[in-house]
C-alpha cells in the first residue's frame, strides 16, 4: 500500500528571529489541508532541515504530527550522511507517529552503490515506519541507480522513492525493475506528468507551497484518466515552476510565500535573500498567475 497518492508538499519551515515559528507553520499546515494537499513532508530540503539542530528538527516533526492529527499523512525527513545519525533521527521521528520517513542519499561521503544498500537497509531494519528513498544527485553528488533501487525495494520496509535526478529514462528503468506496489514520487515539479506516465504515484512538491490545489488537481486528473487535462496543467504551470528555481531552493519559494501575505519567515544562513533582478522576475510571474 502506498503511503499516499497525489500531491505531497515539501513544506517550508518559517523561522522568526532565528527560531522555528510554530504559529506560522501551523497556519501553513492548516492551509495545505484546506487546499486538498494529500501529504505533508516536514523537515526536508525545502524545510531547511540541514541547518536545524536535532532538537529543532525533531520538535518540528512532532509539532506537524500533532497539528495534522492524522487527517493526511505526515512524512518526516530524517536523512543524514551518517548512517547512525539517520537511524537515530528515524527512530525518534517514529515515536511521534509519522506515516513515513524520507531518507536522502548520503551527501559529501559519496557512498558506493553497495554502501547505499547497506545505509538504507540499516535504517529500514531499525524502524517499522515505511521508508521512502530520496535520490537528488544535484545536491548529494551521488546517484541511486535503478539496479540499486530494485535491490532496496526487496526490503519489506522500503516502500518508494522520491526521484529528483531529472532523468526520465532512469525513472522508467526504476519503474520497470521494481514491484507494482513500490511508489515512485516525482521530486521535480516540471516532470510530474512524465513521471506519472511511467507508473508514478504522485509528487513531493515545492510549488505546492504556493499552489497546493492546482498541484493536487494535476496529479488526480492523471490518476483518474484525464491525461490531456493533467498535461495541460503541467504545461500551464511550467513558467511558475521555473521561477521557483531562479535561485537555489527554497529561496524563491519561501520568498513567494511571503509575497502572498503568508508568513514564510526568514531564510537561515547560508541561504540569503534573492537577487533583485530575480526577485522582480518572480514577482512578475506570480502576478501573471494571480498569486499576488
Amino acid at each position: 500500500m502506498s503511503i499516499f497518492k497525489g500531491s505531497g508538499v515539501a513544506i517550508i519551515t518559517p523561522f522568526t528571529e532565528g527560531k522555528v515559528d510554530k504559529e506560522s507553520l501551523g497556519s501553513l499546515l492548516e492551509w495545505q489541508v484546506d487546499q486538498g494537499t494529500d501529504a505533508i513532508i516536514i523537515c526536508g530540503t525545502t524545510g531547511e532541515a540541514s541547518t536545524m539542530t536535532d532538537e529543532e528538527h525533531l520538535d518540528t516533526i512532532k509539532f506537524a504530527v500533532d497539528k495534522i492529527k492524522g487527517r493526511i499523512p505526515v512524512i518526516a525527513g530524517t536523512g543524514s550522511n551518517d548512517t547512525a545519525h539517520a537511524v537515530y533521527l528515524s527512530l525518534e521521528a517514529e515515536k511521534f507517529g509519522v506515516s513515513g520517513l524520507l531518507s536522502v542519499t548520503p551527501y559529501y561521503n559519496k557512498a558506493t552503490q553497495k554502501g547505499l544498500i547497506k545505509h538504507f537497509s540499516a535504517i529500514a531494519d531499525h524502524v517499522s515506519t515505511p521508508v521512502i528513498l530520496y535520490n537528488v544527485p544535484s545536491r548529494t553528488g551521488v546517484n541511486l541507480l535503478p539496479q540499486t533501487v530494485a535491490e532496496l525495494s526487496k526490503h519489506p520496509n522500503i516502500k518508494g522513492i522520491k526521484e529528483a535526478s531529472g532523468n526520465i529514462a532512469q525513472v522508467a528503468e526504476i519503474s520497470r525493475l521494481t514491484p507494482d506496489d513500490f511508489c515512485l514520487y516525482s521530486g521535480n515539479d516540471d516532470m510530474i506528468v512524465p513521471l506519472l506516465s511511467v507508473g508514478g504515484c504522485g509528487v513531493i512538491s515545492v510549488v505546492a507551497n504556493i499552489t497546493p490545489k492546482y498541484t493536487h488537481d494535476m496529479v488526480m486528473k492523471y490518476l483518474n484518466g484525464d491525461t490531456k487535462g493533467a498535461c495541460e496543467l503541467q504545461l500551464r504551470m511550467k513558467p511558475l515552476i521555473d521561477a521557483l528555481f531562479l535561485e537555489v531552493n527554497p529561496i524563491p519559494v519561501k520568498t513567494a510565500v511571503n509575497l502572498m501575505g503568508m508568513n514564510g519567515g526568514e531564510l537561515r544562513a547560508p541561504l540569503c535573500e534573492m537577487d533583485e533582478e530575480n526577485l522582480n522576475k518572480l514577482k512578475n510571474i506570480m502576478k501573471q498567475y494571480g498569486l499576488i
